[in-house]
Protein backbone atom coordinates (compact mmCIF):
# COMPACT_ATOMS: atom_id res chain seq x y z
CA UNK A 1 0.00 0.00 0.00
CA UNK A 2 1.50 3.32 -1.10
CA UNK A 3 0.22 5.05 2.03
CA UNK A 4 2.65 3.06 4.17
CA UNK A 5 5.50 5.52 3.58
CA UNK A 6 3.46 8.41 4.93
CA UNK A 7 2.68 6.67 8.19
CA UNK A 8 6.16 5.18 8.53
CA UNK A 9 7.72 8.65 8.19
CA UNK A 10 5.26 10.10 10.64
CA UNK A 11 6.03 7.34 13.14
CA UNK A 12 9.77 7.97 12.89
CA UNK A 13 9.30 11.73 13.23
CA UNK A 14 6.96 11.36 16.17
CA UNK A 15 9.29 8.94 17.92
CA UNK A 16 12.20 11.33 17.49
CA UNK A 17 10.16 14.14 18.99
CA UNK A 18 9.15 11.93 21.88
CA UNK A 19 12.75 11.01 22.56
CA UNK A 20 13.46 14.72 22.87
CA UNK A 21 10.55 15.14 25.27
CA UNK A 22 11.76 12.19 27.33
CA UNK A 23 15.23 13.67 27.45
CA UNK A 24 13.85 16.99 28.62
CA UNK A 25 11.86 15.26 31.33
CA UNK A 26 14.95 13.33 32.40
CA UNK A 27 16.95 16.54 32.65
CA UNK A 28 14.33 18.34 34.69
CA UNK A 29 14.03 15.37 37.03
CA UNK A 30 17.49 16.19 38.44
CA UNK A 31 16.59 19.80 39.27
CA UNK A 32 15.71 21.19 42.70
CA UNK A 33 13.63 19.02 45.06
CA UNK A 34 9.90 19.09 44.39
CA UNK A 35 6.85 17.73 46.22
CA UNK A 36 7.01 13.97 46.56
CA UNK A 37 4.04 13.29 44.29
CA UNK A 38 2.00 15.02 41.64
CA UNK A 39 -1.63 14.39 40.78
CA UNK A 40 -2.59 13.34 37.26
CA UNK A 41 -6.18 12.75 36.19
CA UNK A 42 -7.09 10.57 33.22
CA UNK A 43 -10.57 11.17 31.79
CA UNK A 44 -11.65 8.54 29.30
CA UNK A 45 -14.58 7.80 27.02
CA UNK A 46 -15.19 4.80 24.79
CA UNK A 47 -17.61 3.72 22.07
CA UNK A 48 -19.20 7.13 21.49
CA UNK A 49 -20.33 6.01 18.02
CA UNK A 50 -21.20 9.53 16.93
CA UNK A 51 -23.97 9.95 19.49
CA UNK A 52 -24.25 13.72 19.42
CA UNK A 53 -27.91 13.89 20.44
CA UNK A 54 -28.86 12.28 23.77
CA UNK A 55 -29.56 8.63 22.91
CA UNK A 56 -33.07 7.31 23.47
CA UNK A 57 -34.49 4.18 25.06
CA UNK A 58 -32.18 1.84 26.94
CA UNK A 59 -29.26 3.30 24.97
CA UNK A 60 -29.79 6.54 26.90
CA UNK A 61 -29.87 5.11 30.40
CA UNK A 62 -27.28 3.92 32.92
CA UNK A 63 -28.20 1.07 35.25
CA UNK A 64 -27.16 1.50 38.87
CA UNK A 65 -26.14 -1.22 41.30
CA UNK A 66 -29.66 -1.43 42.74
CA UNK A 67 -31.21 -1.90 39.30
CA UNK A 68 -32.62 1.61 38.97
CA UNK A 69 -31.68 3.71 35.96
CA UNK A 70 -30.55 7.26 35.23
CA UNK A 71 -30.98 9.10 31.93
CA UNK A 72 -27.52 9.79 30.55
CA UNK A 73 -25.59 10.87 27.48
CA UNK A 74 -25.61 13.64 24.93
CA UNK A 75 -22.55 15.38 23.56
CA UNK A 76 -23.26 18.81 25.05
CA UNK A 77 -23.70 17.27 28.51
CA UNK A 78 -20.57 15.17 27.99
CA UNK A 79 -18.47 18.25 27.30
CA UNK A 80 -19.80 19.96 30.42
CA UNK A 81 -18.98 16.97 32.61
CA UNK A 82 -15.48 16.66 31.15
CA UNK A 83 -14.80 20.38 31.68
CA UNK A 84 -15.91 20.07 35.30
CA UNK A 85 -13.67 17.06 35.83
CA UNK A 86 -10.70 18.82 34.26
CA UNK A 87 -11.23 21.88 36.44
CA UNK A 88 -10.93 19.74 39.58
CA UNK A 89 -7.39 18.53 38.82
CA UNK A 90 -4.90 20.84 37.15
CA UNK A 91 -3.02 18.08 35.35
CA UNK A 92 -5.72 16.29 33.40
CA UNK A 93 -5.96 14.67 29.98
CA UNK A 94 -8.83 13.23 27.98
CA UNK A 95 -8.47 9.89 26.20
CA UNK A 96 -10.67 7.54 24.20
CA UNK A 97 -10.68 3.76 23.84
CA UNK A 98 -11.96 3.86 20.27
CA UNK A 99 -15.13 3.56 18.21
CA UNK A 100 -15.59 7.31 18.38
CA UNK A 101 -17.20 7.08 14.95
CA UNK A 102 -19.00 4.45 12.89
CA UNK A 103 -22.45 2.96 13.49
CA UNK A 104 -23.45 6.56 14.19
CA UNK A 105 -26.86 8.24 14.19
CA UNK A 106 -27.80 10.12 11.04
CA UNK A 107 -26.81 13.61 12.20
CA UNK A 108 -23.20 12.41 12.30
CA UNK A 109 -23.19 9.60 9.73
CA UNK A 110 -24.78 11.71 6.98
CA UNK A 111 -21.63 13.87 7.07
CA UNK A 112 -19.22 10.92 7.31
CA UNK A 113 -18.81 11.57 11.05
CA UNK A 114 -17.10 14.93 10.57
CA UNK A 115 -19.34 16.49 13.26
CA UNK A 116 -18.17 13.90 15.78
CA UNK A 117 -14.50 14.52 15.05
CA UNK A 118 -15.16 18.25 15.52
CA UNK A 119 -16.89 17.47 18.81
CA UNK A 120 -13.88 15.46 20.01
CA UNK A 121 -11.58 18.32 19.05
CA UNK A 122 -13.80 20.60 21.13
CA UNK A 123 -13.61 18.09 23.98
CA UNK A 124 -9.82 18.43 23.96
CA UNK A 125 -9.07 14.78 23.32
CA UNK A 126 -5.37 13.98 23.87
CA UNK A 127 -5.30 10.64 22.04
CA UNK A 128 -7.54 7.77 21.01
CA UNK A 129 -7.00 4.14 20.30
CA UNK A 130 -8.38 2.88 17.03
CA UNK A 131 -11.55 0.83 17.29
CA UNK A 132 -12.91 -1.59 14.74
CA UNK A 133 -15.50 0.96 13.58
CA UNK A 134 -12.80 3.47 12.68
CA UNK A 135 -12.13 1.10 9.77
CA UNK A 136 -15.75 0.84 8.57
CA UNK A 137 -15.19 3.02 5.50
CA UNK A 138 -11.66 1.79 4.86
CA UNK A 139 -8.13 2.90 5.60
CA UNK A 140 -8.14 5.91 3.26
CA UNK A 141 -11.19 7.30 5.03
CA UNK A 142 -9.44 6.73 8.36
CA UNK A 143 -6.54 8.82 7.07
CA UNK A 144 -9.01 11.55 6.13
CA UNK A 145 -10.45 11.46 9.65
CA UNK A 146 -6.91 11.91 11.00
CA UNK A 147 -5.46 14.45 8.58
CA UNK A 148 -8.54 16.18 7.15
CA UNK A 149 -9.76 16.97 3.66
CA UNK A 150 -13.08 16.61 1.90
CA UNK A 151 -14.68 13.25 1.14
CA UNK A 152 -13.56 12.04 -2.30
CA UNK A 153 -17.14 11.43 -3.45
CA UNK A 154 -19.44 13.59 -1.34
CA UNK A 155 -17.10 16.50 -0.72
CA UNK A 156 -17.41 18.61 2.43
CA UNK A 157 -21.11 18.73 3.29
CA UNK A 158 -21.05 19.71 6.96
CA UNK A 159 -18.65 22.65 6.71
CA UNK A 160 -16.76 24.12 3.78
CA UNK A 161 -13.62 22.31 4.88
CA UNK A 162 -12.65 19.52 7.24
CA UNK A 163 -9.39 19.78 9.18
CA UNK A 164 -9.40 16.31 10.71
CA UNK A 165 -8.64 15.18 14.25
CA UNK A 166 -6.39 17.31 16.42
CA UNK A 167 -5.53 14.19 18.40
CA UNK A 168 -3.56 11.14 17.23
CA UNK A 169 -5.23 7.82 16.55
CA UNK A 170 -3.09 4.99 17.96
CA UNK A 171 -2.77 1.40 16.77
CA UNK A 172 0.26 -0.41 18.18
CA UNK A 173 -0.83 -3.71 16.64
CA UNK A 174 -1.86 -2.42 13.20
CA UNK A 175 0.56 -2.94 10.31
CA UNK A 176 0.51 -3.17 6.55
CA UNK A 177 1.06 -6.54 4.93
CA UNK A 178 4.72 -5.56 4.45
CA UNK A 179 5.15 -5.15 8.22
CA UNK A 180 5.38 -1.36 8.29
CA UNK A 181 3.25 0.40 10.92
CA UNK A 182 -0.13 1.59 9.69
CA UNK A 183 -0.70 3.85 12.71
CA UNK A 184 1.25 5.44 15.53
CA UNK A 185 1.85 2.90 18.33
CA UNK A 186 2.06 5.47 21.12
CA UNK A 187 2.25 9.13 22.00
CA UNK A 188 3.83 10.95 24.94
CA UNK A 189 2.20 13.76 26.88
CA UNK A 190 4.01 15.78 29.55
CA UNK A 191 1.63 16.73 32.34
CA UNK A 192 2.64 18.22 35.66
CA UNK A 193 6.26 17.82 34.60
CA UNK A 194 5.78 14.06 34.21
CA UNK A 195 6.08 12.35 30.82
CA UNK A 196 3.20 9.94 30.29
CA UNK A 197 3.33 7.27 27.61
CA UNK A 198 -0.01 6.43 26.02
CA UNK A 199 -0.22 3.15 24.11
CA UNK A 200 -3.29 2.62 21.96
CA UNK A 201 -4.58 -0.35 19.99
CA UNK A 202 -7.72 -2.00 18.61
CA UNK A 203 -8.66 -5.61 19.20
CA UNK A 204 -6.75 -8.29 17.31
CA UNK A 205 -10.09 -9.56 16.04
CA UNK A 206 -10.86 -6.53 13.84
CA UNK A 207 -10.99 -8.81 10.75
CA UNK A 208 -13.83 -10.72 12.41
CA UNK A 209 -16.02 -7.64 12.79
CA UNK A 210 -15.20 -5.52 9.72
CA UNK A 211 -15.80 -6.32 6.06
CA UNK A 212 -12.69 -7.71 4.33
CA UNK A 213 -12.53 -4.95 1.70
CA UNK A 214 -12.38 -2.26 4.41
CA UNK A 215 -9.14 -3.62 5.87
CA UNK A 216 -7.51 -5.00 2.74
CA UNK A 217 -3.72 -4.82 3.08
CA UNK A 218 -3.80 -4.48 6.88
CA UNK A 219 -2.89 -6.87 9.68
CA UNK A 220 -3.92 -6.78 13.33
CA UNK A 221 -1.56 -8.40 15.82
CA UNK A 222 -1.84 -9.89 19.28
CA UNK A 223 -2.74 -7.23 21.84
CA UNK A 224 -0.39 -8.37 24.61
CA UNK A 225 2.54 -8.70 22.24
CA UNK A 226 1.94 -5.20 20.89
CA UNK A 227 1.53 -3.66 24.35
CA UNK A 228 4.69 -5.31 25.68
CA UNK A 229 6.73 -4.42 22.61
CA UNK A 230 5.65 -0.78 22.79
CA UNK A 231 6.05 -0.64 26.56
CA UNK A 232 9.69 -1.71 26.15
CA UNK A 233 10.26 1.23 23.81
CA UNK A 234 8.80 3.57 26.42
CA UNK A 235 10.97 1.93 29.09
CA UNK A 236 14.05 2.65 27.00
CA UNK A 237 12.94 6.26 26.61
CA UNK A 238 12.72 6.56 30.39
CA UNK A 239 8.91 6.85 30.42
CA UNK A 240 7.82 5.31 33.71
CA UNK A 241 4.15 6.28 33.71
CA UNK A 242 2.41 4.25 31.02
CA UNK A 243 -1.27 4.04 30.10
CA UNK A 244 -2.96 1.65 27.69
CA UNK A 245 -6.15 2.67 25.95
CA UNK A 246 -7.46 -0.35 24.08
CA UNK A 247 -10.53 -1.23 22.11
CA UNK A 248 -11.14 -4.54 23.81
CA UNK A 249 -13.21 -5.34 26.88
CA UNK A 250 -15.01 -7.85 29.06
CA UNK A 251 -18.69 -8.64 29.43
CA UNK A 252 -20.43 -8.40 32.78
CA UNK A 253 -23.08 -10.10 34.87
CA UNK A 254 -24.76 -6.77 35.56
CA UNK A 255 -23.92 -4.31 38.26
CA UNK A 256 -23.55 -0.57 38.40
CA UNK A 257 -20.94 1.73 36.87
CA UNK A 258 -18.40 1.11 39.63
CA UNK A 259 -18.99 -2.56 40.29
CA UNK A 260 -16.62 -5.24 39.06
CA UNK A 261 -18.95 -8.03 38.03
CA UNK A 262 -17.13 -8.93 34.86
CA UNK A 263 -17.20 -12.26 33.12
CA UNK A 264 -13.43 -12.72 32.70
CA UNK A 265 -12.72 -12.42 29.02
CA UNK A 266 -10.34 -10.69 26.63
CA UNK A 267 -9.70 -7.59 28.75
CA UNK A 268 -8.95 -9.63 31.86
CA UNK A 269 -6.60 -11.93 29.93
CA UNK A 270 -4.74 -8.94 28.49
CA UNK A 271 -4.53 -7.23 31.87
CA UNK A 272 -3.08 -10.35 33.48
CA UNK A 273 -0.36 -10.66 30.84
CA UNK A 274 0.51 -7.09 29.81
CA UNK A 275 3.81 -5.59 30.94
CA UNK A 276 3.99 -4.50 34.61
CA UNK A 277 5.32 -1.18 33.30
CA UNK A 278 1.75 -0.35 32.25
CA UNK A 279 -0.06 1.38 35.11
CA UNK A 280 -3.65 1.71 33.86
CA UNK A 281 -5.77 -0.04 31.22
CA UNK A 282 -8.69 1.87 29.71
CA UNK A 283 -10.99 -0.59 27.94
CA UNK A 284 -13.81 -0.46 25.39
CA UNK A 285 -15.60 -2.43 22.68
CA UNK A 286 -17.95 -4.49 24.86
CA UNK A 287 -20.14 -1.48 25.77
CA UNK A 288 -20.11 -2.61 29.41
CA UNK A 289 -19.59 -0.70 32.65
CA UNK A 290 -17.10 -1.90 35.23
CA UNK A 291 -14.34 -0.62 37.47
CA UNK A 292 -11.87 -3.37 38.38
CA UNK A 293 -8.42 -3.86 39.83
CA UNK A 294 -6.48 -6.77 38.30
CA UNK A 295 -2.96 -7.68 39.40
CA UNK A 296 -0.31 -7.35 36.72
CA UNK A 297 2.28 -10.14 36.12
CA UNK A 298 4.42 -8.71 38.91
CA UNK A 299 1.55 -8.91 41.37
CA UNK A 300 0.90 -5.16 41.53
CA UNK A 301 -2.67 -3.82 41.47
CA UNK A 302 -3.70 -2.23 38.18
CA UNK A 303 -6.94 -0.42 37.32
CA UNK A 304 -8.95 -1.81 34.40
CA UNK A 305 -12.02 0.30 33.63
CA UNK A 306 -14.65 0.66 30.91
CA UNK A 307 -17.39 3.27 30.63
CA UNK A 308 -20.37 1.75 28.83
CA UNK A 309 -21.01 3.47 25.46
CA UNK A 310 -22.64 6.38 23.61
CA UNK A 311 -21.18 8.99 25.98
CA UNK A 312 -23.24 7.86 28.98
CA UNK A 313 -20.26 7.43 31.30
CA UNK A 314 -16.86 9.04 31.72
CA UNK A 315 -14.11 6.89 33.23
CA UNK A 316 -11.95 8.87 35.66
CA UNK A 317 -8.62 7.57 36.95
CA UNK A 318 -6.69 9.68 39.47
CA UNK A 319 -2.99 8.87 39.67
CA UNK A 320 -0.34 9.79 42.20
CA UNK A 321 3.05 10.08 40.48
CA UNK A 322 6.26 9.81 42.46
CA UNK A 323 8.21 12.83 41.25
CA UNK A 324 11.52 11.15 41.91
CA UNK A 325 10.87 7.95 39.98
CA UNK A 326 8.24 9.50 37.65
CA UNK A 327 6.19 6.34 38.15
CA UNK A 328 2.69 5.73 39.45
CA UNK A 329 2.20 4.92 43.12
CA UNK A 330 -0.17 2.07 42.32
CA UNK A 331 -1.84 1.62 45.69
CA UNK A 332 -2.92 5.27 45.64
CA UNK A 333 -4.75 5.07 42.30
CA UNK A 334 -8.44 5.97 42.61
CA UNK A 335 -10.87 5.31 39.76
CA UNK A 336 -14.57 5.76 39.14
CA UNK A 337 -17.10 5.89 36.34
CA UNK A 338 -19.04 9.15 36.37
CA UNK A 339 -22.54 9.32 34.89
CA UNK A 340 -23.03 11.92 32.18
CA UNK A 341 -26.27 13.20 33.66
CA UNK A 342 -28.54 15.59 31.79
CA UNK A 343 -29.07 17.77 34.85
CA UNK A 344 -26.05 19.97 34.12
CA UNK A 345 -26.03 22.95 31.77
CA UNK A 346 -25.14 21.76 28.27
CA UNK A 347 -21.95 23.25 26.91
CA UNK A 348 -22.95 26.09 24.56
CA UNK A 349 -20.32 25.43 21.88
CA UNK A 350 -21.03 21.69 21.84
CA UNK A 351 -24.78 22.31 21.78
CA UNK A 352 -24.37 24.65 18.82
CA UNK A 353 -22.45 21.99 16.93
CA UNK A 354 -25.08 19.35 17.71
CA UNK A 355 -27.90 21.70 16.72
CA UNK A 356 -26.18 22.49 13.43
CA UNK A 357 -25.69 18.81 12.55
CA UNK A 358 -29.27 18.01 13.53
CA UNK A 359 -30.71 20.91 11.52
CA UNK A 360 -28.72 20.08 8.41
CA UNK A 361 -29.78 16.43 8.55
CA UNK A 362 -33.40 17.17 9.50
CA UNK A 363 -34.99 17.10 6.02
CA UNK A 364 -33.90 13.46 5.66
CA UNK A 365 -33.96 12.44 9.31
CA UNK A 366 -37.50 13.58 10.09
CA UNK A 367 -39.26 11.88 7.18
CA UNK A 368 -41.80 9.32 8.45
CA UNK A 369 -41.17 5.72 7.33
CA UNK A 370 -43.57 3.79 9.57
CA UNK A 371 -45.30 3.50 12.91
CA UNK A 372 -45.25 1.12 15.90
CA UNK A 373 -47.70 0.34 18.70
CA UNK A 374 -45.07 -0.12 21.42
CA UNK A 375 -41.31 -0.22 21.87
CA UNK A 376 -39.36 -2.61 19.65
CA UNK A 377 -36.20 -3.38 21.59
CA UNK A 378 -32.90 -5.17 21.05
CA UNK A 379 -32.89 -6.71 24.52
CA UNK A 380 -33.55 -10.42 24.46
CA UNK A 381 -34.42 -13.11 27.02
CA UNK A 382 -32.27 -16.19 27.48
CA UNK A 383 -33.25 -17.51 24.04
CA UNK A 384 -31.50 -14.58 22.35
CA UNK A 385 -34.53 -13.71 20.23
CA UNK A 386 -35.43 -10.02 20.41
CA UNK A 387 -38.57 -8.23 19.16
CA UNK A 388 -36.56 -5.83 17.02
CA UNK A 389 -34.39 -8.64 15.66
CA UNK A 390 -37.52 -10.52 14.60
CA UNK A 391 -38.83 -7.50 12.71
CA UNK A 392 -35.53 -6.81 10.97
CA UNK A 393 -35.13 -10.42 9.84
CA UNK A 394 -38.71 -10.51 8.56
CA UNK A 395 -38.03 -7.31 6.63
CA UNK A 396 -34.90 -8.76 5.07
CA UNK A 397 -36.78 -11.87 3.98
CA UNK A 398 -39.48 -9.71 2.37
CA UNK A 399 -36.97 -7.43 0.63
CA UNK A 400 -35.07 -10.27 -1.06
CA UNK A 401 -38.00 -12.29 -2.44
CA UNK A 402 -36.62 -11.93 -5.97
CA UNK A 403 -33.81 -14.29 -4.85
CA UNK A 404 -36.29 -16.95 -3.59
CA UNK A 405 -35.09 -17.14 0.03
CA UNK A 406 -36.89 -19.31 2.55
CA UNK A 407 -35.27 -17.74 5.63
CA UNK A 408 -33.36 -14.61 6.61
CA UNK A 409 -30.82 -14.19 9.41
CA UNK A 410 -29.02 -11.15 10.73
CA UNK A 411 -26.30 -10.52 13.31
CA UNK A 412 -27.31 -8.92 16.63
CA UNK A 413 -24.29 -6.61 16.54
CA UNK A 414 -25.74 -4.89 13.48
CA UNK A 415 -28.79 -3.76 15.48
CA UNK A 416 -27.57 -0.59 17.16
CA UNK A 417 -30.58 1.04 18.80
CA UNK A 418 -34.14 0.44 19.97
CA UNK A 419 -37.23 1.75 18.23
CA UNK A 420 -39.23 3.47 20.97
CA UNK A 421 -42.88 4.49 20.87
CA UNK A 422 -41.93 7.85 22.34
CA UNK A 423 -39.35 8.37 19.61
CA UNK A 424 -36.11 10.32 19.86
CA UNK A 425 -35.87 13.83 21.23
CA UNK A 426 -36.85 15.03 17.75
CA UNK A 427 -39.66 12.49 17.32
CA UNK A 428 -43.40 13.02 17.59
CA UNK A 429 -43.88 10.69 20.56
CA UNK A 430 -46.90 8.91 19.07
CA UNK A 431 -45.37 5.77 17.61
CA UNK A 432 -44.16 7.48 14.46
CA UNK A 433 -40.87 6.06 13.17
CA UNK A 434 -38.67 8.50 11.29
CA UNK A 435 -35.90 7.74 8.83
CA UNK A 436 -33.37 9.01 11.36
CA UNK A 437 -34.64 6.62 14.02
CA UNK A 438 -34.57 3.69 11.58
CA UNK A 439 -31.06 4.69 10.52
CA UNK A 440 -29.91 4.59 14.15
CA UNK A 441 -31.05 0.95 14.26
CA UNK A 442 -29.34 -0.14 11.01
CA UNK A 443 -26.53 2.36 10.27
CA UNK A 444 -23.98 0.22 8.43
CA UNK A 445 -25.40 0.24 4.89
CA UNK A 446 -24.65 -3.46 4.54
CA UNK A 447 -25.79 -5.07 1.32
CA UNK A 448 -28.33 -7.87 1.43
CA UNK A 449 -27.31 -11.11 -0.25
CA UNK A 450 -28.89 -14.51 -0.71
CA UNK A 451 -26.90 -17.76 -0.72
CA UNK A 452 -27.62 -21.47 -0.85
CA UNK A 453 -26.78 -23.62 2.17
CA UNK A 454 -27.43 -27.28 2.80
CA UNK A 455 -29.36 -28.24 5.90
CA UNK A 456 -26.11 -29.49 7.43
CA UNK A 457 -24.42 -26.16 6.72
CA UNK A 458 -27.33 -24.26 8.26
CA UNK A 459 -26.99 -26.31 11.45
CA UNK A 460 -23.23 -25.63 11.45
CA UNK A 461 -23.97 -21.90 11.22
CA UNK A 462 -26.32 -22.07 14.19
CA UNK A 463 -23.73 -24.02 16.20
CA UNK A 464 -21.27 -21.17 15.56
CA UNK A 465 -23.38 -18.93 17.76
CA UNK A 466 -21.20 -20.26 20.62
CA UNK A 467 -17.57 -19.36 19.92
CA UNK A 468 -14.76 -20.44 22.29
CA UNK A 469 -12.20 -17.69 22.84
CA UNK A 470 -8.43 -18.02 23.39
CA UNK A 471 -8.82 -16.89 27.00
CA UNK A 472 -11.19 -19.78 27.74
CA UNK A 473 -14.41 -17.77 27.67
CA UNK A 474 -17.26 -18.34 25.21
CA UNK A 475 -18.58 -15.55 22.99
CA UNK A 476 -22.31 -16.01 22.38
CA UNK A 477 -23.93 -14.26 19.42
CA UNK A 478 -27.50 -15.36 18.78
CA UNK A 479 -28.51 -14.65 15.19
CA UNK A 480 -31.88 -12.98 14.69
CA UNK A 481 -34.04 -15.08 12.39
CA UNK A 482 -37.17 -14.70 10.27
CA UNK A 483 -40.51 -16.22 11.23
CA UNK A 484 -39.93 -19.08 8.78
CA UNK A 485 -37.08 -20.55 10.85
CA UNK A 486 -37.53 -22.27 14.22
CA UNK A 487 -35.08 -24.27 16.33
CA UNK A 488 -34.12 -25.25 19.87
CA UNK A 489 -30.81 -24.86 21.65
CA UNK A 490 -29.70 -26.66 24.79
CA UNK A 491 -28.09 -25.12 27.87
CA UNK A 492 -26.30 -28.33 28.86
CA UNK A 493 -25.22 -29.70 25.49
CA UNK A 494 -21.56 -29.18 24.55
CA UNK A 495 -20.50 -26.53 22.08
CA UNK A 496 -20.99 -27.90 18.59
CA UNK A 497 -23.99 -29.99 19.58
CA UNK A 498 -26.42 -27.43 21.00
CA UNK A 499 -28.88 -27.14 18.11
CA UNK A 500 -31.88 -29.39 17.46
CA UNK A 501 -35.41 -29.41 16.01
CA UNK A 502 -34.65 -27.07 13.11
CA UNK A 503 -37.67 -26.38 10.92
CA UNK A 504 -38.20 -24.14 7.90
CA UNK A 505 -41.74 -23.16 7.02
CA UNK A 506 -42.91 -25.79 9.49
CA UNK A 507 -40.97 -28.67 7.93
CA UNK A 508 -37.94 -30.44 9.47
CA UNK A 509 -34.68 -29.46 7.82
CA UNK A 510 -33.06 -32.15 5.68
CA UNK A 511 -29.26 -32.11 6.15
CA UNK A 512 -28.77 -32.90 2.44
CA UNK A 513 -31.36 -30.51 1.02
CA UNK A 514 -30.58 -27.00 -0.24
CA UNK A 515 -32.10 -23.84 1.23
CA UNK A 516 -31.87 -20.21 0.10
CA UNK A 517 -30.80 -17.91 2.94
CA UNK A 518 -30.83 -14.09 2.93
CA UNK A 519 -28.25 -12.26 5.04
CA UNK A 520 -26.09 -9.16 4.93
CA UNK A 521 -22.71 -9.06 3.21
CA UNK A 522 -20.85 -8.72 6.52
CA UNK A 523 -21.84 -12.13 7.90
CA UNK A 524 -21.88 -13.64 4.40
CA UNK A 525 -18.13 -12.98 4.39
CA UNK A 526 -17.72 -14.75 7.75
CA UNK A 527 -18.08 -11.71 9.98
CA UNK A 528 -18.66 -12.13 13.74
CA UNK A 529 -17.12 -15.60 13.51
CA UNK A 530 -19.82 -17.14 11.28
CA UNK A 531 -17.29 -18.67 8.91
CA UNK A 532 -19.64 -21.41 7.69
CA UNK A 533 -21.51 -18.80 5.66
CA UNK A 534 -18.46 -18.57 3.40
CA UNK A 535 -19.32 -22.03 2.09
CA UNK A 536 -22.61 -20.78 0.65
CA UNK A 537 -23.12 -20.92 -3.11
CA UNK A 538 -25.18 -19.19 -5.83
CA UNK A 539 -24.82 -15.73 -4.33
CA UNK A 540 -27.34 -13.11 -5.45
CA UNK A 541 -27.40 -9.44 -4.46
CA UNK A 542 -30.17 -7.41 -2.87
CA UNK A 543 -30.93 -3.99 -1.38
CA UNK A 544 -29.16 -2.14 1.42
CA UNK A 545 -30.25 -3.50 4.81
CA UNK A 546 -31.57 -0.10 5.90
CA UNK A 547 -33.73 0.11 2.80
CA UNK A 548 -35.10 -3.36 3.54
CA UNK A 549 -35.93 -2.25 7.08
CA UNK A 550 -37.63 1.01 6.13
CA UNK A 551 -39.60 -0.68 3.34
CA UNK A 552 -40.94 -3.23 5.82
CA UNK A 553 -41.88 -0.51 8.29
CA UNK A 554 -43.72 1.41 5.57
CA UNK A 555 -45.55 -1.71 4.35
CA UNK A 556 -46.61 -2.66 7.90
CA UNK A 557 -47.93 0.42 9.73
CA UNK A 558 -48.74 0.19 13.44
CA UNK A 559 -46.28 -2.66 13.74
CA UNK A 560 -46.30 -4.69 16.96
CA UNK A 561 -43.71 -7.13 18.34
CA UNK A 562 -44.11 -10.56 16.70
CA UNK A 563 -44.63 -13.67 18.84
CA UNK A 564 -41.36 -14.68 20.50
CA UNK A 565 -41.49 -18.31 19.40
CA UNK A 566 -38.69 -18.73 16.88
CA UNK A 567 -35.95 -19.84 19.27
CA UNK A 568 -36.64 -22.06 22.26
CA UNK A 569 -34.32 -23.17 25.05
CA UNK A 570 -34.05 -26.69 26.40
CA UNK A 571 -32.24 -27.87 29.57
Amino acid sequence: MKLSTRFARRTVAATAAMVAVAGLASATATAAPAPKTTDIRLISINDLHGNLTPPSGSSGRVTLSDGTTVDAGGAAYLVTHVKQLRAQVRNSMVLSAGDNIGASPLNSALFHDEPTIELLNLLGLTASSLGNHEFDEGYRELLRMQFGGCHPTDGCQFHDSFKGAKFPYLGANVTFDNGLPAALPFTIKVSGGVPIGIIGLPLEGVPDVVTPEAIEGLKFGDEVEAINRTSKVLDKLGIRTQVVTMHQGDNTEGGGPNDCRTVPGAATAIAQAASPSVDVILAGHSHQQYNCVIDDPAGNPRTVIEGSSFGRLVSVVDLKIDKRTRDVVRDQTVAHNEIVTRTVTPDPAAQALVDEATAKSAPIANAQVGSITTDLVRAAPESGESPLGDVIADGQLAATQANSPVIAVTNPGGIRNDLTFAGSSAGEGDGVVTYGEAFAVQPFSNIMQTITLTGAQLKAVLEQQWQPQPDGSVQVRILQVSSTLHYTWSRSAPIGSKISNITIQGQPVDPNASYRVSLNNFIAAGGDGFTEFRNGTDLAGGPVDLDAFTAYLTANPNLSPPPADRITVAP
